[in-house]
């Protein structure tokens, strides 16, 4: 039995580790391939934002899951302190005495090794043989991922079940990808709401542009804002007693409304995104009193975009880039008395931001362009 040891911190493990490993198991006819995440390794400090041991054994799991005869060892992941590849060579040759062990190895790590800088070089170069990975697959360090994915990269690299885990426990500082996130956000939707979302994006970055809020959280909220409204009302019902929430007795036509409040859970709970977009998504719908710069430009964007066709659009997407509050009174003003035409009472919170910025328009504190 031919069997290949691959050893390495795998922080992240991506698509070159798995490519290489694929080949150099195919040119060598290896029947088992062992790979094996290090906890701590020997030779080097792992960086200051690494995940935890079990989430790396995980994505390492996950990023070999389709790679045949190959087991992920977790002999060394869960150890404090490090442990040398003589010791595991050591456990794996007891536990297949009759096999033929290789060592798969990068080109620094092959060098040194044959330049007997490892601990017990002589003897382990007696229990095993090297074997150099190929360098014709993806050209990528897991330190250049790392220092790729906060700048909203690298996604391409990364099985996209480890990316999913990556932006939803923001590992490495990582930021989502934008069309990684349009993607997953278009999946939730029906196909007929795509449009609005993607004009409701558009229309977020030019208000926050206008209004120098963050672009980047504008763009977050925006393109999440609706992943939940496809859903029926058992349906939002179960996302929100699943996240400890709950709600009160709902109104004719508030059910309407879970949408926003389901969608800020998912957002938070698979996506990782920040209290202020969460927030933005929340309360996208009803408004609230003391709103948030953020959450008037999803409000607004979401009322405006080039999308939609209503008696007195035009003016309000004026108002939006002259005076904010304006444009939210307006906006409010005009959504309550659509309400009550359909004989639907408006929320509570509507009319709390109504007052709210009722009360910031007569005393003068209203956001205006210079």
């Amino acid at each position: 039995m031919r069997i290949g040891i691959f050893g390495g911190s795998f922080n992240p493990p991506h698509k070159g580790h798995v490519q290489a490993a694929s080949l150099a198991v195919s040119e060598n006819k290896l029947d088992l391939l062992i790979v094996v995440p290090t906890g701590t390794p020997p030779h080097k400090q792992l960086p200051e934002n690494s995940p935890e041991q079990k989430m790396r054994l995980e994505m390492t799991k996950n990023a070999f899951s389709e790679l045949k005869n190959t087991i992920i060892s977790d002999s060394e992941i869960f150890s404090a302190e490090p442990i040398f590849t003589i010791d595991t060579v050591g456990t794996i040759k007891n536990e297949y005495p009759d096999a033929e062990l290789f060592l798969l190895l990068g080109n620094d790590m092959h060098e040194s090794l044959l330049a007997l800088k490892w601990k017990d070089s002589e003897k382990l170069l007696r229990l095993v043989t090297p074997i150099l990975l190929p360098r014709h697959v993806v050209d990528i360090s897991s330190t250049e991922l790392r220092e790729k994915l906060p700048l909203r990269e690298g996604n391409e690299y990364i099985a996209d079940e480890n990316y999913s885990l990556i932006i939803k426990h923001r590992l490495y500082a990582a930021k989502p990808n934008w069309e990684w996130l349009r993607g997953k956000a278009h999946d939730m939707l029906v196909t007929s709401r795509i449009p609005h979302v993607d004009a409701c994006e558009i229309e977020a970055v030019r208000l926050a542009e206008c209004w120098n809020e963050s672009v980047e959280d504008a763009r977050e909220a925006a393109i999440l804002h609706d992943i939940t409204k496809k859903l029926d009302f058992s349906e939002n019902l179960c996302i929100i007693t699943s996240h400890g929430e709950k709600i009160n007795d709902l109104k004719k036509g508030e059910e309407k409304l879970l949408h926003a409040v389901t969608g800020s859970l998912l957002a938070k709970s698979m996506f990782g995104m920040s209290d202020a977009v969460t927030e933005a998504i929340r309360w996208h719908t009803t408004g609230k009193f003391g709103m948030s710069m953020l959450e008037k430009i999803i409000y607004l964007a979401d009322y405006t975009e080039s999308t939609r066709k209503f008696p007195g659009v035009e003016e309000l997407r004026k108002k939006a880039y002259n005076n904010i509050d304006e444009a939210m009174l307006t906006g409010l003003e005009m959504t309550i008395s659509d309400l009550l035409a359909r004989r639907i009472s408006p929320s509570a919170v509507t009319y709390g931001a109504l007052y709210d910025l009722s009360s910031r328009l007569s005393l003068g504190k209203t956001k205006e362009t210079k």
